[in-house]
């Protein structure tokens, strides 16, 4: 199974050494979170390059502000769009991980990012909660979510999604902002996590569906206003 783990934010310059860090913090949560479910994966990261094959990469601070001071060099760099890195692993058969962020620039109409991609076997245990919520602490952002293309087809066939906006999945994460928007009478799981919230939805696609629409008329889905100032609602 194919499932998205995503968090989004807006405008937040940070020198190279804090989405450095940053990084290595993702890539070690990943590590451990899911070795912890089941047998030893031995996963090695390699940097995905848009031209070329892959290349290793050890994971640790020195060499993640390596990769992006070298992509800083770059003729096509821009610190308002910020620094963008593509990382994929391997493990048991099977698994399958990739992590694409752009993150530490100032745009005022795209949002910076951390998308992470995991194929798992269909019966696999994968902390989907647990790895939504090491994102939210590494990379304090303004909403995310925990999502599949089946749920991202029927938000923007049933309830109007439009590409870009805030949403939910089977969990999801709304910033101190947002989550004082929640309703009470949300029908979810909700649970208080750094000032903001974290929202579990216990059901199918449809009750994922009705939940995004409570939400959204609550006012917490709203999207930043653009031109965007700041990182988070």
């Amino acid at each position: 199974m194919r499932r998205l783990v995503r968090v989004f934010w807006g405008p937040r310059p940070e020198p190279v050494e804090a989405v450095a860090a940053r990084w290595r913090a993702t890539l070690g949560g990943f590590d451990a979170l899911l070795d912890a479910p089941g047998p030893g994966r031995e996963r090695s990261w390699q940097q995905i390059r848009p031209s070329g094959p892959p290349t290793d990469l050890t994971g640790d601070r020195d060499s993640l502000r390596g990769v992006l001071v070298a992509a800083r060099a770059d003729a096509d760099w821009s610190d308002v769009i910020g620094d963008a890195l593509r990382v994929a692993a391997t493990g048991a058969p099977g698994w399958d991980v990739e992590i694409s962020g752009l993150a530490g620039g100032a745009p005022e109409y795209l949002l910076q990012s951390l998308v992470a991609t995991i194929a798992a076997p269909d019966d696999a245990a994968v902390p989907e909660a647990e790895l939504l919520a090491m994102l939210v602490r590494v990379w304090e952002p303004d909403f995310g979510d925990v999502t599949d293309d089946d749920i991202l087809d029927a938000l923007e066939d049933d309830a109007d999604l439009a590409v870009g906006d805030p949403c939910i999945g089977r969990h999801a994460y709304l910033s101190p902002g947002r989550a004082g928007r929640l309703p009470e009478d949300l029908g979810a799981t909700v649970r208080r996590f750094g000032g903001g919230a974290l929202v579990a939805v216990e059901g199918d696609v449809d009750e994922v569906v009705r939940v995004y629409r409570r939400i959204r008329e609550a006012g917490a889905l709203e999207p930043l206003p653009r031109p965007m100032d700041r990182a988070t609602l």
